[in-house]
């Protein structure tokens, strides 16, 4: 039902920038939760960052003060601005949502039911 696409992704130097979108088909009913999650080569899927409709937002601690997530409801698509990248921000990204979604999610958490293919990040050293 829900369907979530990814893009901006690519190859980026050491301290450069990348916007990432992800766009949702359909309007946004309610209460939601979405997400950023990231996947590499020998390590688990953790989450990046994190929004709700409840005015939560949660980072990784690793990416705090670099990344920011954001949302545009008019054109219903997740954001997540990543500056100074680092080749450990390597990684595949995968948006995830939920709708409805209650407040005492753990936004960083992958127990989201809909989630999109990924885009790939690459920072080189």
């Amino acid at each position: 039902e829900v369907q979530l696409v990814e893009s901006g992704g690519g190859l980026v130097q050491f301290g450069g920038s990348l916007r990432l979108s992800c766009a949702a088909s359909g309007l946004i009913y309610g209460s939601y939760c979405v997400g950023w999650f990231r996947q590499s080569p020998g390590k688990r899927r953790e989450g990046v960052a994190g929004t709700s409709s409840h005015g939560i937002t949660n980072y990784l601690d690793s990416v705090k003060g670099r990344f920011t997530i954001s949302l545009d409801n008019t054109k219903n698509t997740l954001y997540l601005q990543m500056d100074n990248l680092k080749p450990e921000d390597t990684g595949l990204y995968v948006c995830a949502a939920d709708s409805p979604c209650n407040g005492r999610r753990h936004l960083l958490q992958p127990g989201y039911n809909y989630w999109g293919q990924g885009t790939q990040v690459t920072v080189s050293s």
